[in-house]
């Protein structure tokens, strides 16, 4: 087992999660290994031709519209955080059409940074395929890393076909991305990327499907999430393999590098401090933005605005208590924003998981020319015949 693999604390309580060094690629030659193949993901590969998509193909989506995100308001104002301060508020008071750019800027910076996230995603799962030494784990992990890709394409063809390029990765978003992917722990992989990175995506796609005024970003945002929902079980899959076999030692490692993922986001993602270069374009002076976001951005406001099922830091911290991570131990630290009462309430299913189902009903009648109603009512019938 990779426990003994020193000076590496892999904390692999279960085969399928074995590692290897990345260098070592003569274990990868080892013949038994090819006998011992595990079926945990074999249902997640196989749903990959149920939610197979192409950013290329126009029957897919087409990135050829006549939409301008410079005159559009296409994003709510509750999602742009320095609108929350009576600075920038006041300061386009009296600039509508400047007030209307600036917005189509914010969006344009959530986007690059979605697209930055997908990047660092298809590393990870690129770099699970060297050290992975189950085949039906490092199978998963290269089927992921193929869907990673036509994220990173879908999501690039998007910000060039409404703004021409896209924007720099925050410095605290890329620092993050940089420590996960080079992780050479498994479990730092899948904890950063596979549970709390994707699980901000599906609560960031979920916000922009349900809240954005631009069909087109509505249309990427749930073809993605059809992808996103099976990476994020298998870290659903990881959880429930290790977590319950973790001795206190090592649960209290894991927790506190979950913790240490989530306050990173939590204080920085959105912070002004990460967007300096377009308040400077629209004539703010980022410092009185970041006092002015600080003075708004309280525990009580985090708070509120975690009451909201789609709010992404909510979802990450649904995830990690879903996964059993978060204990009596750092319980109170999530609590200053979240009800945990709420979370039993609402039982295991996540945000953005019916939209997903949807999309995958949607490719079912184009990759199969499906009728989905019809189908459904076979598989009832097949369910009641057993």
């Amino acid at each position: 087992m990779a426990d003994s693999a020193a000076p590496i604390r892999q904390i692999t309580k279960d085969e399928v999660y074995d590692a290897v060094p990345p260098t070592d690629f003569s274990q990868m030659l080892d013949i038994n290994r090819h006998l011992n193949r595990s079926s945990a993901f074999d249902k997640i590969i196989s749903a990959t031709h149920d939610h197979f998509w192409d950013p290329l193909d126009k029957k897919y989506i087409d990135f050829q519209d006549d939409f301008d995100p410079d005159t559009t308001d296409f994003i709510p104002d509750h999602m742009v955080p320095a609108l929350q301060t009576d600075y920038v508020k006041d300061h386009f008071a009296d600039k509508p059409a400047e007030l209307l750019r600036f917005k189509s800027q914010m969006a344009r910076w959530q986007m690059s940074a979605i697209l930055h996230g997908e990047q660092g995603a298809l590393n990870l799962s690129a770099s699970l395929c060297h050290v992975l030494r189950d085949p039906g784990a490092q199978e998963y992990a290269a089927n992921q890393t193929r869907e990673e890709g036509r994220h990173v394409t879908a999501f690039a063809k998007y910000i060039i076909a409404r703004w021409g390029s896209p924007l720099p990765c925050g410095a605290v978003l890329a620092g993050l991305l940089q420590e996960i992917v080079h992780a050479p722990e498994v479990y730092k992989k899948i904890i950063g990327m596979q549970m709390l990175v994707e699980g901000l995506a599906m609560g960031a796609f979920a916000s922009i499907f349900k809240e954005w005024n631009d069909p087109l970003a509505k249309k990427l945002t749930q073809l993605v999430m059809t992808d996103e929902a099976f990476h994020h079980k298998f870290g659903k899959i990881w959880a429930d393999r290790t977590i319950p076999k973790l001795s206190k030692e090592e649960h209290e490692i894991v927790e506190n590098w979950a913790a240490h993922c989530f306050q990173t986001l939590l204080f920085n993602l959105v912070a002004p401090h990460q967007m300096t270069a377009i308040y400077e374009q629209f004539g703010l002076d980022p410092d009185k933005v970041m006092q002015g976001f600080q003075e708004v951005a309280t525990d009580e406001a985090r708070r509120e605005h975690m009451k909201e099922a789609t709010n992404i830091f909510r979802v990450l911290v649904k995830t990690l208590w879903n996964a059993g991570i978060i204990t009596e131990r750092t319980a109170p630290f999530y609590a200053t924003y979240v009800n945990f009462e709420e979370f039993k309430a609402e039982g295991e299913e996540m945000v953005g998981d019916a939209i997903a189902d949807e999309g995958i009903q949607y490719l079912k009648t184009i990759n199969f020319g499906i009728n989905t109603g019809a189908l459904d009512e076979v598989k009832a019938a097949a369910v009641a015949a057993e």
